[in-house]
């Protein structure tokens, strides 16, 4: 079995962006060259309503140890309601989460605007330190062959 070296472990994050909002704040804060932990994975939704759990469950099981979803504010969707979707999942993923035995803080929602570069870049900072605090998520990672 791998062993992790404590010091130099660095969290594995799968982020969720809408495109219309986060995705473009993301892109953002790369074309101003703002500096932010590279050990996060965007993955491009057409909006966060559209996250489904399963997405969520996967990442984690793929070995991810923090799963961030990110949409519009709420009130400014392009589709509308999606993120007051997100926002009613959230606290039900919240539950299953706690239930399942995977600690709240690994599962997060933010709401961040394409304007919003530096926000993105804070909440990368913040979100990738609290779940560094938490250390590996060894819950539901699914088995490796190469063990």
């Amino acid at each position: 079995m791998a062993r992790i070296d404590a010091e130099n472990w660095e969290p594995k994050i799968l982020a969720f962006c809408c495109n219309w909002c986060t995705y473009t704040g993301a892109d953002l804060a790369g074309l101003n060259r703002m500096k932010y932990p590279d050990n996060i994975r965007i993955v491009r939704v057409p909006c966060s309503g559209r996250v489904n759990p399963q997405f969520i469950l996967r990442g984690f099981q793929k070995g991810y140890d923090g799963v961030l979803v990110c949409g519009c504010h709420p009130g400014d969707c392009h589709y509308t309601s999606g993120n007051y979707f997100t926002r009613r999942r959230f606290l039900l993923m919240k539950r299953l989460l706690e239930y399942a035995g995977i600690e709240t803080g690994r599962f997060q929602a933010r709401w961040i605007s394409g304007a919003e570069a530096a926000k993105f870049r804070d909440t990368v900072l913040k979100v990738t330190e609290e779940i560094r605090a938490l250390g590996p998520n060894h819950r539901m990672k699914e088995a490796d062959d190469h063990e």
